[in-house]
């Protein structure tokens, strides 16, 4: 049945009250409805909270850069992320900063994003629900002005220092060594400007006066260790143990000049591998930048060094060998075992350190234990200045890189040599085989190394390695009674120049 409608003006009216009642209502209404504004998130890590972004894995990164053939202006980029969503993700950060964002799209369909202090928060037409693959494309520009870490302009071109929190100063991603994943770089660049980039070419097209060159990684990597050098350089090859390819990037002007440098790498490969086995990847290469940065750097397959290592009188011949065995030694401790947290930061350095001055004592004829003894005398000073090795101080502000102490090179590698003193050379050894064997290609924690230790020595160390790796104050050495710890005096200990 149909029923008659009450003529207009019969319609009872809302009271003034009623009326406001209900505008509030609907305010309200369109106030849920509405996105909580864009925030900058982080996975809590202890030094660098904001770093790294939950609900996600990366699988994969391709990262193109235009190189037009100036080092101070902004590049032309395209990153596209292949990821898998661990969480339902209405919004999905990256980090990211120094660059304009031209565009966004997740899973081929435009997206909305907004920055929130050094993060990207994208907000995709559809939410991505838990299990789901997703690729994001960000269009964006790469900024080589920037002086605080990222891209490093060197007297022709550039070169990428991402430790330890930079990545995302150069290209859109998951800033935190928890979360490796495969490369692949293209970059675009005139033809008379070389391109080398982490792990091996895959491809080199040219057009015209310029040329693309791909590279591509064969094992996963974290983002501070991506390495990207755009100049006119000398790639020169060389065989390494067992066939691996050896390739070093030098200034080309230079290039007869550091081969006597050059032709050692082979030998310290086959060196390390006798101590900890096959070398980890695909190959392998020094990098050597006209540009002063103050230290080297271990950027997977291809350690970046300054150039005034090798050609400044002063520097003995053992100690630029030793240095090079110490960025060497990081791709098994620290590339290819990274840290979970880089509060476990002394897992890397305490290792390559380590590696370092049993080279150092070999072929230089310094003696381990007289460089330990030396560190154990400044280990309380350490410690009080930096915290101890497996709970660092956070980085002082605006000093990012200021985690990089003594604590975390000498006074880490210390704990080792404390360690090989508490259970022996054979176990030690077997340790640290088993160690970068078992972990390989992933992370790791200082809880693991306890672990494992404690596994290989038939015995729990989690008291002993506690002391000496969360202790303010240096346990007493095994074996060495008569060693002495220096009281502390205040004031700020320079740290090593290499990473």
């Amino acid at each position: 049945m149909l029923l008659s409608s009450r003529p207009p003006s019969s319609r009872p009216r809302p009271s003034r009250r009623l009326r406001a009642a209900l505008l509030a209502t609907a305010a309200a209404c369109v106030l849920a409805a509405a996105p909580p504004p864009a925030v900058p998130l982080g996975i809590g890590d202890p030094l660098f909270p904001h770093l790294g972004n939950p609900g996600y894995d990366v699988l994969s990164y391709d990262i193109g850069f235009t190189y037009q053939g100036d080092n101070r202006k902004p590049m032309e980029a395209v990153t596209t992320i292949d990821a898998l969503a661990t969480d339902w993700l209405e919004r999905i950060n990256l980090d990211f900063a120094r660059g304009t964002v031209h565009s966004v799209e997740v899973n081929g369909r435009p997206a909305e994003f907004a920055s929130a202090d050094e993060d990207l928060v994208i907000t995709p037409g559809h939410a991505v629900y838990a299990g789901q693959q997703m690729r994001i494309t960000v269009r964006h520009t790469s900024d080589p002005g920037t002086q605080d870490g990222g891209w490093v302009r060197t007297s022709d071109g550039l070169v990428m220092a991402n430790q330890a929190d930079a990545a995302h100063r150069v290209f859109p991603c998951n800033d935190h060594p928890s979360d490796k994943a495969m490369f692949t770089f293209h970059v675009d660049a005139p033809k008379d400007y070389t391109v080398v980039a982490n792990g091996l070419p895959v491809g080199r097209e040219r057009a015209g006066n310029r040329v693309l060159s791909t590279y591509r990684t064969e094992h996963p990597m974290a983002t501070e260790l991506a390495q990207v050098s755009i100049g006119h350089s000398a790639v020169l090859h060389r065989e390494g143990p067992h066939g691996l390819p050896v390739r070093d990037v030098v200034p080309a002007a230079d290039k007869a000049r550091l081969e006597p440098w050059l032709k050692k790498t082979p030998d310290e490969i086959a060196w390390m591998e006798r101590l900890v086995g096959p070398y980890p990847f695909e190959t392998y290469g020094v990098l050597i930048a006209g540009a002063d940065t103050g230290f080297e750097l271990e950027t997977q397959t291809l350690s970046l060094f300054e150039r005034s290592l090798f050609v400044r009188p002063g520097f003995p011949e053992w100690y630029v060998d030793s240095v090079m065995v110490h960025e060497l030694a990081h791709h098994w401790f620290g590339d290819s075992v990274s840290p979970r947290a880089w509060s476990d930061l002394w897992l890397n350095e305490g290792h390559a350190t380590w590696y370092e001055a049993l080279y150092a004592q070999e072929h230089g004829k310094h003696p381990m234990e007289a460089r330990m003894r030396a560190a154990y005398r400044q280990s309380d000073a350490w410690r009080a200045q930096g915290g101890p090795p497996a709970a660092p101080k956070p980085p002082a502000p605006g000093q990012k890189i200021s985690i990089f102490r003594p604590v975390v090179y000498d006074g880490s590698a210390l704990a080792l040599y404390a360690l090989r003193q508490e259970i022996g050379a054979p176990k030690f050894e077997e340790l640290e085989r088993r160690w970068v064997s078992e972990h390989r290609d992933g992370t790791a924690t200082t809880a693991d190394f306890v672990q494992l230790a404690s596994d290989v020595a038939g015995r729990d160390l989690s008291t002993f390695l506690k002391a000496w790796l969360y202790g303010a104050k240096t346990p007493p050495m095994p074996g060495h009674p008569d060693w002495r710890a220096a009281a502390p005096v205040a004031g700020r200990v320079a740290a090593p120049r290499h990473a």
